[in-house]
């Protein structure tokens, strides 16, 4: 365990934006999972720009890489089009 007064406020801090990484990681999996999971097309196009809100969020805090938001993004857009 840390000593130094500035090293315990360093691992509070951490644990605090480590489980508000993970709020918001998980919540967007699960958003990319409803729009995956759906065979409307119709409701996927609506909530789409919903989940692209999202990623963007998560790339701007550095939650993900600005190149993974981009391929989760791509990829709801292929799965979007490939609806009938």
């Amino acid at each position: 365990m840390a000593n130094h007064a500035a090293t315990k406020k360093s691992i509070r801090q951490n644990e605090r934006r480590r489980l508000h990484n993970r709020y918001y990681a998980k919540t967007t999996r699960n958003a990319i999972r409803a729009i995956r999971n759906t065979t409307d097309k119709k409701a996927a196009e609506d909530g789409a720009p919903k989940v692209y809100a999202m990623i963007d969020k998560l790339a701007k805090i550095g939650v993900i890489h600005k190149n993974k938001a981009s391929n989760l993004k791509s990829g709801i857009a292929v799965y979007i089009n490939k609806l009938g």
